[in-house]
């Protein structure tokens, strides 16, 4: 994890009466979103209080999951919420922490193996190599429906009307009309 923060690098927020939280680091205010981003790219935060010092980091990242489950996608199947509640009182409830982390932390492992092990295998597979190539074209059609969006595929290229080298006419011709239909999507955005 390359971004990660090195000890005593950690940012600290402070955390207003008015909920309103300020990073120090930046010298601005923040929202849940940014601190959201912020744990998406390792960066290590510490949230306090500004009035008490009391550390609020625990009750600020459950209050993004509990944002996220919320309006996004739920991960939290609600059988494994039942399960976790019940263990609060537990004799078990001292042990579930670590056991949580480890299993988190285990799943990160082997979600890389599993990233680093497809991309091994598109690299000696030919099949895999279509693949991928299919999905980025894919990719380039999807973003071609988003107003104002500009895909590196649906782009003009300097060449005209010529083929890339390596490049089929079928996908010549799709490339083509791909860009004929981000420049109509334009123009109706405008």
């Amino acid at each position: 994890m390359a971004n990660q923060a090195k000890d005593g690098d950690t940012v600290i927020i402070k955390k207003y009466a008015n909920r309103r939280l300020y990073n120090t680091r930046t010298s601005s205010y923040i929202t849940l979103d940014h601190l959201a981003q912020m744990v998406k790219e390792n960066v290590e935060f510490k949230v306090i209080d500004a009035k008490t010092g009391a550390d609020l980091t625990h009750s600020i990242l459950t209050q993004i999951i509990m944002e996220e489950e919320a309006t996004g996608e739920q991960m939290l199947p609600t059988n494994f919420l039942r399960q976790l509640i019940a263990m609060y009182g537990n004799s078990m409830q001292a042990l579930l922490p670590g056991y949580l982390e480890a299993s988190m932390e285990h799943f990160r492992e082997n979600q890389n193996k599993l990233r680093k092990a497809i991309e091994d295998s598109i690299g000696a597979n030919p099949l895999a190599q279509i693949a991928q190539r299919n999905m980025e074209m894919f990719k380039a059609a999807a973003a071609a429906f988003v107003p104002g969006a500009t895909a590196a595929a649906t782009a003009p290229r300097p060449e005209g009307d010529k083929p890339a080298s390596g490049e089929t006419g079928e996908l010549f011709e799709l490339r083509k009309q791909m860009a004929e239909m981000q420049k109509k999507l334009d123009q109706l955005g405008n």
